[in-house]
């Protein structure tokens, strides 16, 4: 029989998508007053890996990556989720703009392992959690390097999205020596 034991905390991070400068700037005063400080965050990047969000959020969508100082467990994703939709709801509501969804916010978090990302849509390759919300691993650490799968969006194959994954693990890596044994 195998001996349960409890996991160790993850890092909590969200991707942020938007043509709005403005749009990111709120996210990380909503996301900061609800999820603790920002320990690090990514330049903007262009995000011009596909066309998916074309429709509903405008083109010239830059993305943006913010990691938060408090660790917290795996299993607190869901409510996560719930929330960055709710903002993404009322950021549209207040942001007067043209766009139906003038902002996206993916939670996940960074555990020494994987990157994980929390979703609200089924396929095969992700795990119901609870609460309408899937878990997806994005991207593996492996080798001393990120690793995709089939099923990885490509703007998280970047070269340059990875570095910053990396520095948000090391940052975690730190964050787990100083816990109590």
């Amino acid at each position: 029989m195998g001996e349960i034991v409890k996991h160790k905390p993850v890092l909590l991070i969200a991707a942020v998508t938007s043509r709005y400068p403005a749009a990111l700037d709120w996210t990380i005063e909503k996301t900061s007053e609800a999820w603790g400080e920002v320990a690090l965050r990514s330049p903007v990047f262009n995000f011009t890996e596909t066309s998916f969000y074309t429709e509903s959020m405008g083109t010239d969508l830059k993305k943006q990556f913010i990691a938060f100082e408090r660790l917290l467990q795996a299993s607190d994703l869901p409510p996560k989720k719930h929330l960055s939709n709710k903002w993404e709801e009322e950021y549209s509501e207040v942001a007067q703009v043209d766009e139906v969804r003038p902002l996206n916010i993916d939670p996940g978090y960074i555990s020494e392992a994987k990157l994980v990302l929390g979703t609200t849509k089924d396929r095969d390759h992700r795990i119901y959690l609870s609460d309408g919300i899937f878990a997806e691993v994005t991207l593996h650490y492996r080798a001393k390097q990120w690793a995709s799968s089939r099923w990885t969006y490509p703007d998280y194959q970047r070269e340059d999205f990875q570095e910053f994954f990396t520095k948000c693990r090391n940052l975690l890596r730190e964050r787990i020596k100083k816990l109590p044994k």
